[in-house]
């Protein structure tokens, strides 16, 4: 059952203040297409990455270097001000380009997301320089909340070369989801699942067919 259908009745109001930035500048080398169109069940990925953004924030923008393929979607687009620096290099650019103070940065390629979930990790924002899920020892920084105040960060970590993402989260003040958090929201913590190889598109496919009550 797709995300925005999960709860009948009036729909939420949209959150303003934040903007929804999807990522979609990977070379899908292990998928061996663009896996943003790949389609879980007829619907695209990227598609679905929007249907439920747009359930929960106003203003919503593309990072890509590949604007003309994302055209068809109406959203704003952004190339990598700086490329060839991966997650770090979009995440300067979204918070470059966005209008609010903070952004919500997911990647293209994750199927079950959760409107509930990041609503939730909006609310926390408060003072933090980021929201970011960690189930253990692993962060998801791909599906996370930065604000502007990172900026400062971002650019020492790119003058120094030294772009990895686990370093940058050492400079900054963030507030870390654990996993009983997140499992109020998305039990199976299926939210974090993204599409690298064919098998886990199939995988997707399968889990959406066969639990119709999937979010429950």
């Amino acid at each position: 059952m797709l995300q925005e259908y999960k709860n009948a009745g009036e729909p939420k109001p949209l959150i303003t203040g934040i903007t929804g930035v999807i990522l979609a500048g990977g070379k899908s080398r292990r998928f061996g297409r663009n896996k943003a169109f790949a389609e879980v069940n007829g619907r695209q990925l990227i598609e679905r990455v929007i249907a439920v953004l747009g359930s929960v924030f106003k203003e919503l923008i593309i990072i890509t270097n590949d604007p003309n393929e994302y055209s068809f979607l109406g959203l704003p687009m952004y190339e990598d001000l700086v490329k060839g620096l991966g997650p770090i290099g979009g995440l300067y650019t979204g918070l470059e380009k966005i209008r609010d103070n903070n952004g919500f940065f997911v990647a293209c390629d994750m199927p079950f997301m959760n409107g509930d979930l990041i609503r939730h990790m909006a609310e926390l924002k408060n003072d933090f320089d980021a929201v970011v899920p960690k189930i253990d020892w692993k962060m998801e920084p791909l599906h996370a909340l930065y604000s502007k105040s990172c900026l400062p960060a971002i650019r020492n970590l790119i003058a120094s070369e030294e772009c990895m993402i686990n370093k940058f989260f050492l400079k900054i003040h963030a507030r870390f989801l654990n996993e009983n958090e997140i499992r109020v929201y998305d039990p199976f913590l299926r939210s974090f699942f993204n599409i690298n190889q064919p098998n886990e598109l199939l995988e997707a496919m399968a889990w959406e067919s066969t639990e119709n009550d999937f979010w429950h």
